[in-house]
């Protein structure tokens, strides 16, 4: 990595990959200044199709994003769970699976996703793949047309369930978005306000805006109050990125243990225990999330919503299910 911290440092300034200090802390955030390793550089390509289409619908209303929950390695359930998507939300984000290390890759997961009707927000990780076959991704999600690349550095080898797999991280986030622009992509990135150093986490996001990022999606810092604070860290250093707050989706056990496996996650006080202990949790999860989702959406500079989270092994279409009953509960998908 050279355009650290990532969003995996814990709360007490410590790497999640193990007992010591994240080594970007108290180093002051680097100046982008490219990443170009060759000899020829190749000229910009025009934006994609995709993009093209979901720039256009950002600029007319806000949109909903939502988190594609299918099984890693299953194409029925990426097909069902797509099927229940498809004109319910504006696009999934289809990133890989927080509890497999084995996946589809991203051109894959999107053209089975694509032929269901539904738009896609790729996810894209650097830790599996160095520049050579992140390219190579970048030119496939063009021709399937997806929506937007998301570039994430990923987690480490050793937080899955592939501990023996080698991590690659050829590039990381900052430097995937530079490419990943020059594609063609409408290009997205994730930032962490909760998570050490806070008080530098809007200049780092700036370097990523540099290098190419055009959206970002905010990750859970505790609600709508302390979004509307990173927006305006972020504008007050001159951004101008559109920003999508991830909104969390709870609606059973396995979902709210899924949710609590993301690093540095800070969700609003009691939104955990009072849908655990509601009669009717589901139902609960299900207005809770409704309710954020409205605070998010009239915060200044808010382009839309992220519903964030996923299901428990077998919860999958379920889980697909009350994604789009919160999205048509918030009305914005024509």
């Amino acid at each position: 990595m050279e355009y650290g911290p990532c969003g995996g440092v814990e709360f007490d300034g410590r790497c999640e990959v193990g007992a010591f200090r994240c080594v970007f802390l108290g180093d002051g955030i680097r100046t982008w200044t490219g990443i170009d390793r060759s000899e020829s550089r190749p000229a910009p390509a025009p934006p994609t199709q995709g993009a093209v289409a979901m720039t256009a619908l950002l600029a007319r209303r806000q949109v909903v994003v939502a988190d594609f929950p299918a099984r890693a390695l299953d194409a029925g359930s990426v097909v069902r769970c797509a099927r229940i998507l498809s004109g319910a939300v504006d696009a999934t984000l289809a990133g890989d699976a927080g509890s497999a290390r084995v996946q589809y890759s991203p051109s894959l997961r999107a053209s089975l996703i694509r032929r269901e009707g539904l738009a896609v927000w790729s996810g894209v990780n650097c830790r599996d793949r160095n520049r050579v076959a992140l390219e190579g991704e970048l030119a496939g999600l063009a021709e399937v047309g997806v929506a937007g690349v998301h570039c994430v550095t990923g987690d480490h080898t050793r937080t899955g369930h592939r501990p023996d797999a080698a991590p690659v991280f050829d590039l990381d986030s900052t430097e995937l978005a530079s490419l990943a622009r020059a594609a063609g992509h409408l290009v997205s990135v994730a930032e962490s306000p909760a998570a050490p150093p806070v008080a530098d986490r809007a200049a780092r996001l700036l370097e990523k805006e540099h290098a190419g990022a055009q959206v970002c999606f905010v990750n859970h810092c505790g609600g709508d109050e302390s979004v509307a604070t990173f927006i305006r860290e972020a504008r007050a250093l001159g951004s101008a990125l559109r920003f999508i707050p991830c909104v969390p989706v709870v609606v059973d056990r396995g979902s709210a243990e899924l949710l609590e496996s993301f690093t540095t996650l800070r969700l609003p006080d009691g939104f955990l225990a009072g849908i655990r202990s509601a009669a009717d949790p589901r139902r609960a999860g299900i207005e809770a999330a409704v309710d954020s989702g409205e605070r998010m959406l009239r915060l200044d500079g808010v382009a839309g919503v992220d519903l964030s989270g996923g299901p428990g092994v077998g919860g999958e279409e379920a889980f697909a299910v009350a994604l789009a009953e919160i999205s048509e509960r918030l009305g914005l998908v024509d």
